[in-house]
């Protein structure tokens, strides 16, 4: 029964998110069925929304993967945003400077150096909160600003298009551009990648030996420290760096599966967003994978919402931040009544 407990909790953070969303657009002077209509055409209405929402799930899927697992092992990684950034950052270098190199070989160099750049980015708090003992919740936000100015300054300055007329990079190589799932679509081997992404960590968590030590450490940390088995300060250290890495491959898969390039303000909030996308999967990777969709389905749908019904598309985004009010208090009442 346990293991239905985070469909519990989702289906109802879920059933109050729709009873406050339609409650806030009529009071807005807003049709909640035309909004409805409107979200589902726009979401999973044809074939064409269906691929859509997958493609905008992916860098949610992967940032949500990347909070997921630093949260399973009691690290508060909020950087995932500037994760995010510097691994965009890093993979759009990559393919710009080895364009002449074949697709075999820049493609993983770009995800790879996306990865690393991400894992060297939640080094810094990463090190901080080990070694220092500075609380890795501010370190991570104040981080997130660094990576997105970082991102703004290379477009406008060592990286910026060779016209200099706009503030982004040059498209990258067509070998640096991940292959396409179904011809003549949007759909990307990067939907791939977050799903096997998914299937990794969750099996990682589940057999692996590191895996029991993140949920040991994660549990309580008390416990693992006093057992004399668990280096918990190393488990941390390796898990926010792990956690990092999937974050930065979040930004080299945007870069190499959609945009072709980097620009200011390339992500609308995914490093945020997936606070909600991993907290209401309950920190599970398969569930992640799921929540990731249903944000990825939103945020397909908002567009639809806007263009047909005239809503605000900010409204979304109070959508999703109810989602995660509705999940913390779902999972303080099932706390209170266990104990």
């Amino acid at each position: 029964m346990r293991r239905l407990e985070p469909l519990g909790v989702a289906a109802g953070a879920l059933l109050a998110t729709a009873v406050f969303a339609a409650g806030s657009l009529w009071l807005g002077g807003y049709s909640p069925i035309d909004a409805a209509g409107a979200l589902l055409r726009g979401s999973v209405g044809s074939p064409v929304a269906v691929m859509s929402s997958m493609v905008r799930s992916v860098p949610l899927i992967l940032t949500g993967l990347a909070v997921a697992l630093a949260f399973r092992a009691g690290v508060w990684n909020i950087g995932a945003e500037g994760q995010l950034y510097a691994g965009a950052v890093a993979s759009v270098w990559v393919a710009l400077s080895w364009s002449a190199l074949p697709a075999v070989v820049l493609i993983p160099a770009v995800l790879v150096s996306g990865g690393l750049a991400g894992a060297a980015w939640a080094a810094v708090p990463a090190v901080m909160k080990v070694r220092l003992g500075v609380g890795e919740v501010i370190t991570t936000i104040l981080m997130n600003f660094v990576g997105i100015l970082l991102a703004a300054y290379v477009v406008r300055g060592p990286l910026q298009e060779a016209r200099g007329i706009f503030p982004q990079t040059d498209p990258i190589a067509d070998a640096a551009r991940l292959p396409l799932l179904i011809p003549d679509t949007r759909l990307h081997a990067g939907f791939l990648i977050a799903l096997l992404t998914g299937a990794a960590l969750w099996a990682t968590l589940r057999w692996t030996r590191l895996g029991f030590q993140i949920r040991a450490v994660g549990a309580a940390p008390e416990a693992a420290r006093i057992s004399g088995m668990i280096s918990r300060d190393r488990v941390v250290l390796a898990t926010f760096l792990a956690s990092g890495a999937i974050a930065g491959l979040a930004g080299g898969v945007e870069v190499s599966g959609v945009t072709y390039a980097l620009y200011e303000n390339l992500s609308p909030g995914w490093g945020y967003t997936a606070i909600a996308v991993a907290l209401l999967a309950r920190l599970h990777p398969a569930a992640v994978v799921g929540t990731g969709l249903l944000f990825g389905a939103l945020e397909a749908g908002a567009a639809a919402m806007q263009r047909e019904a005239g809503i605000p598309l900010a409204w979304v985004g109070a959508v999703e931040a109810m989602v995660i009010l509705f999940v913390l208090a779902a999972d303080q009442i099932r706390r209170r009544y266990d104990a």
